[in-house]
């Protein structure tokens, strides 16, 4: 019985992982945020069949001098590779620490009726203080209050799209209808820090709830649709699939390859020579195209997918465009996202039925049976 698709994310915020990654760009700094800078690179990805790109954010900026820093909110840019894209899924980065879940939730349930069910949302951490005052909020200090305030905003975000049920949307010019009040409905949470009545502001979005992405020992499993996993060797990785207890996992491989002009080693070199690259206790691969692809076939037996985090993502991508996905096609470890599929068939997730919906028909089925 053959094995099921690696699915291979990656991530395209800024020039790449190493923080002087902007050095070896093959553009001019003034080109980072450019319209055609961002579709460019995502039509490579889709181009060479990842089934998922994430962008990276937060409030404050991605770096410090001497490097140029800056960036363009993950949800705009998301929204703005939809509108460019056919196949591939499409999940911004979105902090809970001091967002309100309400917006976030509309935001992103937008997203997937932009990207016809194609998005997804990798939870994360505000931990600076500094974000607290560009947020104008009181600082969330300490782990544990961090993580209540992604598991309430979680929580929050996933009843919200549920709040309107898949057909509240009547559109009936001849009576006048547009909705059913009856399928709309409060979600009525109060959590420690605030309260959220409901119901949202926008129709419940394509896939129903979007693909959730975030790391287990942040956001509980429970809440998580995909955990993505740090692990530094693959032992550490295995480990953490077998503990994580989410639908599917993902494991975090920061790359940097060999090129036609110089080996992965040398390339790596000459960024440390201006700033280090953060060990952030993820698997890291430095070599060939073909080390990384077995490297990829060992992973596959423990973990559903893999998110790439390219060195300089004008110098790794093409290489993993020409060299790395074919080479895992031709073993038949991956495949590639077909378009009109929704980000969940693709990862072989079911479309959550809705909450209220199954609630209110619960009484009937057992009158019935």
């Amino acid at each position: 019985m053959s094995r099921p698709a690696l699915h291979l994310a990656v991530e395209l915020d800024g020039d790449g992982a190493h923080p002087a990654a902007w050095r070896r760009a093959a553009h001019s700094p003034d080109q980072l945020l450019t319209p055609r800078r961002v579709a460019q690179v995502a039509a490579v990805a889709e181009n060479a069949g990842f089934t998922l790109i994430t962008l990276d954010d937060g409030v404050l900026p991605p770096g410090a001098g001497p490097n140029p820093v800056g960036r363009i909110g993950a949800v705009e840019r998301a929204a703005f590779v939809a509108a460019s894209t056919s196949s591939i899924g499409i999940a911004p980065v979105v902090p809970l620490t001091y967002a309100e879940p309400f917006h976030v939730s509309s935001q992103l349930a937008s997203l997937d009726h932009v990207s016809a069910g194609r998005a997804g949302w990798v939870v994360t951490e505000e931990e600076q203080p500094e974000a607290a005052r560009a947020w104008g909020r009181p600082v969330v200090d300490g782990a544990d209050a961090r993580a209540r305030e992604s598991r309430d905003g979680v929580h929050v975000a996933r009843a919200l799209w549920d709040s309107w049920e898949d057909d509240a949307v009547i559109r009936s010019v001849a009576t006048s209808r547009y909705l059913d009040r009856d399928r709309l409905h409060y979600i009525d949470f109060t959590g420690e820090a605030y309260a959220v009545k409901g119901p949202a502001i926008v129709p419940r979005p394509p896939q129903g709830q979007l693909v959730v992405l975030g790391r287990p020992d942040l956001v509980p499993a429970a809440q998580l649709d995909v955990g993505l996993l740090t692990g530094r060797d693959l032992a550490a990785v295995a480990a953490a699939a077998a503990d994580a207890g989410t639908p599917r996992v993902f494991a975090e491989v920061e790359v940097a390859l060999d090129t036609p002009d110089a080996t992965a080693a040398a390339r790596v070199a000459d960024l440390e020579a201006h700033a280090p690259w953060p060990d952030r206790g993820r698997l890291r691969h430095i070599g060939s195209a073909g080390q990384l692809v077995s490297l990829l076939g060992e992973l596959s037996r423990h973990v559903d997918g893999v998110r790439l985090h390219p060195l300089v993502l004008d110098e790794d991508l093409p290489v993993l465009s020409r060299l790395v996905l074919p080479a895992l096609s031709e073993r038949r470890l991956v495949t590639r996202p077909l378009p009109g599929t929704s980000l969940r068939t693709t990862l072989g997730l079911a479309r959550p039925a809705n909450r209220f919906a199954a609630a209110s028909a619960q009484p009937v089925q057992e009158d019935a049976r």
